[in-house]
C-alpha cells in the first residue's frame, strides 16, 4: 500500500522526496531501536543484582552443607582430635578449630565488626566443637545473608591484604573446602567413614 502510495505520488509520499522518506525511516527505527536499549538496561541492571542475590543465597547454602560436613566429621572423629599425619602438620582438631576461627573472622569481616578481642582457648571436647562449628556457620550465613549487592564490592582488608567482600568471601570459602578435603582424609586415614558416605 506504502509503495503503490509511493508510486502513484510521482517519487514522493505524503510530500517526502525519496531522500527524506528513507531518512525519516532510518531515524523511526533509530528511535525504536534507542527505546528498546533504553528500556532493557534497567531490566538488564535487575537480572544482574538478581544474580548478585543468587550467589549469596549459593554462598550461604555452601556454608550450610560445610556446617553439617564438619560438624558430622567432628562427631565421628571424637577421641582422634590430637591426631595429625605427621610433624608440623595440624592435628584433627587444629583443623576444626581454625575453621571456627575463620568463620568468626569472615563473619566480622562481612559485618562491618572484627572481633579484636582475645582468641577464644582451643576446643577438645567433641560436643563443645560440634556446637561451635555449628555456631559460627550460624553467624556466617546470618552476615552473607546481610549483604547488599553494593556491599559485596566494598573494600576490606584480610590477612593483610586488600580485597572486597566478595573475594574475601570467596577466598576463605574456597580454603575451608581445602580443608574439608583435608579432614576427609584425616578421617579415612584412622578407617573411619565421613558420615554423609555412609
Amino acid at each position: 500500500m506504502i509503495l503503490n502510495r509511493w508510486k502513484a505520488g510521482a517519487g514522493k509520499f505524503n510530500g517526502w522526496s525519496q531522500q527524506e522518506f528513507t531518512m525519516q525511516k532510518i531515524l523511526t527505527q533509530y528511535g525504536v531501536f534507542a527505546l528498546a536499549i533504553a528500556l532493557m538496561a534497567p531490566l538488564a541492571q535487575a537480572q544482574a543484582q538478581g544474580q548478585a542475590a543468587g550467589l549469596q543465597a549459593a554462598w550461604g547454602k555452601d556454608a550450610g552443607t560445610l556446617s553439617d560436613k564438619f560438624a558430622g566429621l567432628a562427631r565421628v572423629m571424637s577421641g582422634k582430635y590430637d591426631w595429625k599425619p605427621g610433624q608440623g602438620v595440624r592435628s584433627v582438631g587444629d583443623v576444626f578449630n581454625l575453621i571456627v576461627k575463620e568463620n568468626g573472622m569472615l563473619a566480622g569481616v562481612l559485618s562491618g565488626t572484627p572481633n579484636t578481642g582475645a582468641q577464644p582457648a582451643a576446643i577438645s571436647d567433641a560436643e563443645k566443637m560440634q556446637e561451635a562449628l555449628k555456631a559460627s556457620y550460624v553467624n556466617l550465613q546470618k552476615a552473607i545473608a546481610g549483604l547488599s549487592d553494593n556491599d559485596l564490592q566494598t573494600p576490606v582488608k584480610l590477612f593483610g591484604r586488600d580485597m572486597t567482600k566478595q573475594a574475601a568471601l570467596m577466598l576463605l570459602l574456597a580454603d575451608q573446602h581445602e580443608h574439608l578435603g583435608q579432614s576427609i582424609a584425616y578421617a579415612r586415614s584412622n578407617g573411619v567413614v565421613p558420615p554423609w558416605a555412609k
